[in-house]
């Protein structure tokens, strides 16, 4: 069985800027050629976080530069590698902002979920309105709602908004819609389930939906519907 090393190998927590100046060269030996993120203090209280390929370096710099007056602990977090540093840097400065720090940190493969939390508040908002009105949402005139008079679609219970769904069915690339009230959108067609789009999808009487369509679980993250019965 192959283990999956730690993020963090080693680490030293809440260490008195006096040991650094003092013992220079024992606290050298343990982060010489180390890899890693650290966090200065004054006070008690956060005050810079940051990554460096070499911590040694880092923290000797950090006793004469801008920052020299304005810390008296630090810790240090020894990584195996440096692959998940610059993303875990960036979460710790996007949640605690550090004083000391001037900029935030970017997640360049992560999607913000703001633009998909305003569309779904503002189809609540109008299909809110609809009711308290009295007003029946209009479809185009060439969707064909397949649903059983009075059932809740299968999707319902398991969303919290619309969701793009997908499948790859002999070289091509379908794509479905769910509704913010679970049904599924194919080819100007509602179905209340995903098997029903599906069998619609693959041209069979009957399929599998759960196991067939995938949905965008996250950015790039296509997973089997079946997941969100999990």
């Amino acid at each position: 069985m192959i283990t999956k090393p730690n993020l963090v190998c080693e680490h030293l927590e809440n260490i008195s800027r006096d040991a650094l100046e003092k013992y220079q060269f024992i606290i050298r030996d343990y982060v010489r050629r180390r890899q890693g993120v650290y966090a200065l203090y004054r006070r008690g209280k956060l005050y810079y976080v940051g990554l460096a390929s070499n911590l040694r370096s880092r923290l000797t710099m950090h006793l004469r530069d801008r920052h020299r007056q304005s810390w008296d602990r630090f810790s240090v977090y020894l990584c195996v590698g440096d692959a998940d540093l610059r993303e875990l840097e960036a979460l710790i400065l996007r949640v605690v902002r550090p004083a000391g720090n001037k900029q935030i940190g970017k997640f360049p493969r992560s999607e913000d979920l703001k633009r998909k939390l305003g569309r779904a508040i503002r189809e609540y908002q109008s299909e809110d309105y609809r009711a308290l009105i009295g007003k029946k949402a209009k479809l185009r005139d060439d969707v064909v709602v397949t649903l059983a008079e009075g059932r809740r679609p299968v999707l319902a219970q398991y969303i919290q908004g619309p969701l793009k769904l997908r499948v790859r069915f002999k070289g091509k690339v379908l794509v479905a819609r769910v509704r913010r009230d679970g049904r599924i959108r194919f080819a100007r067609t509602l179905y209340d389930s995903p098997s029903l789009a599906g069998a619609a999808a693959c041209q069979r009487k009957t399929c599998n939906g759960w196991k067939f369509w995938e949905y965008e679980r996250a950015a790039g993250d296509w997973v089997l519907l079946d997941e969100l019965r999990r």
